[in-house]
C-alpha cells in the first residue's frame, strides 16, 4: 500500500497556487531543487506526470488536475484532524493576517465589538508581506488573511476584488518634465511599492526614492509636505486629506488584487461569518457591517 506524505501534497498545492516553483520554494523556505525533488518523488509514487512539460509555465496534466483536487481535500481533512487536538478557535484565539493599509478606523471598531461580545475569543492581528502570511495560513498559523498582491493567486478566496491605484501629491508639488520622480513609498516588500516602481520602470521613467515610511501616516505626511508622490488606492485618497493627481504626467499604476482567505478548520462556519463582516468594512463598497449575526456567531463559538 502506498502512503503519500502530506508535505509532498502541500508542496504541490503551493506550486499550483503560486504558479511557480521558485515562488513556492521562497514561500516554503526551501531551495527550488528541493521543491522539484518533492514533486518528482510525488510523481514517482503516483506513477503519473502532474505537470505538462511541453507547455510553458506551470500547467497541470489531466491527471494532475485530479491529483490537486484530491490533495486539497486530503489536506483539509488532515488539518481538521489536527484541530481536534488543538484549542478550539471559538474559545481561544483568532489570528488574522492583514496588510497595514487596511487598518482602517472601522476594522478596529469591528474587532473591539468582537472582544466585547466574545470575551473568550482572543484576537491577534499580524501585518506582514503577503507571501509570508499566505504560508502561515496554509500551515494553520493564521485563521483568516486579508491579502493584497500585484498578480493575485489561484487560492480559493471567500471574497475577491481589485483596488484601482492612483498617484497622490500635495497641491503645492510640481514636477519638471526631465526631473526624476521623487517617490514616497514603503519598503520594497510591500505590493504598493512594487506596483509604483513597476509602473515607472515600464514607462522607462527615472525615479528616486526620497522617503521610505514605516506607516501609512508617515507616507501621507511626507507627501503633504511636498517631498514627492506616492501610490495609493483611489478610494482612500480623500481620507488622507489629499487629492489624486488625475492629470499626472506619470504612467498609470496597475490595480492591486485583494482577497479574504480562510483556513480549513472545524470552525469554518465561524470564519466565514467573520470574513463576510470584515469584507463589509474593507471591501470595495465599504458598507456597514450588517452580516455579523452575533447570535449565530456565538452559537459557533
Amino acid at each position: 500500500m502506498i502512503n503519500i506524505p502530506t508535505e509532498l501534497l502541500r508542496t504541490l498545492i503551493t506550486v499550483v497556487d503560486l504558479r511557480s516553483f521558485t515562488k513556492a520554494a521562497h514561500l516554503l523556505g526551501v531551495t527550488q531543487p528541493a521543491v522539484s525533488a518533492q514533486i518528482k518523488r510525488l510523481q514517482t509514487l503516483l506513477d503519473c506526470e502532474i505537470f505538462d512539460k511541453s507547455a510553458p509555465g506551470v500547467i497541470l496534466t489531466n491527471a494532475g488536475d485530479v491529483v490537486v483536487s484530491y490533495a486539497r481535500r486530503m489536506l483539509s481533512i488532515n488539518d481538521q484532524i489536527v484541530d481536534l487536538s488543538a484549542p478550539r478557535l471559538g474559545s481561544q484565539r483568532l489570528r488574522i493576517g492583514i496588510p497595514g493599509d487596511y487598518l482602517t478606523p472601522r476594522l478596529p471598531q469591528l474587532l473591539a465589538m468582537l472582544r466585547t461580545d466574545f470575551p473568550n475569543l482572543q484576537i491577534s492581528l499580524r501585518s506582514d508581506h503577503f507571501e509570508a502570511m499566505l504560508r502561515d495560513l496554509r500551515q494553520g498559523d493564521l485563521n483568516l488573511l486579508i491579502g493584497v498582491s500585484e498578480t493575485g493567486t489561484d487560492l480559493d478566496a471567500r471574497h475577491q476584488w481589485s483596488e484601482p491605484m492612483v498617484w497622490m501629491r500635495s497641491p503645492s508639488f510640481t514636477l519638471g518634465p526631465d526631473m526624476p520622480v521623487p517617490l514616497v513609498t514603503s519598503s520594497e516588500g510591500w505590493p504598493v511599492h512594487r506596483a509604483a516602481v513597476s509602473a515607472l520602470s515600464r514607462a522607462q521613467r527615472d525615479y528616486e526614492v526620497v522617503f521610505i515610511g514605516q506607516s501609512k501616516a508617515s507616507i501621507v505626511e511626507a507627501v503633504r509636505f511636498g517631498m514627492g508622490v506616492a501610490a495609493v488606492s483611489h478610494r482612500r485618497v480623500d481620507g488622507h486629506g489629499l487629492a489624486a493627481w488625475e492629470d499626472a504626467p506619470l504612467p498609470p499604476i496597475a490595480p492591486l488584487y485583494c482577497g479574504i482567505y480562510l483556513s480549513e478548520s472545524a470552525n469554518r462556519p465561524l470564519l466565514e461569518k467573520l470574513g463576510d463582516a470584515i469584507f463589509d468594512i474593507v471591501g470595495p463598497q465599504e458598507c456597514a457591517p450588517s452580516r455579523l449575526d452575533t447570535a449565530a456567531v456565538v452559537a459557533g463559538v
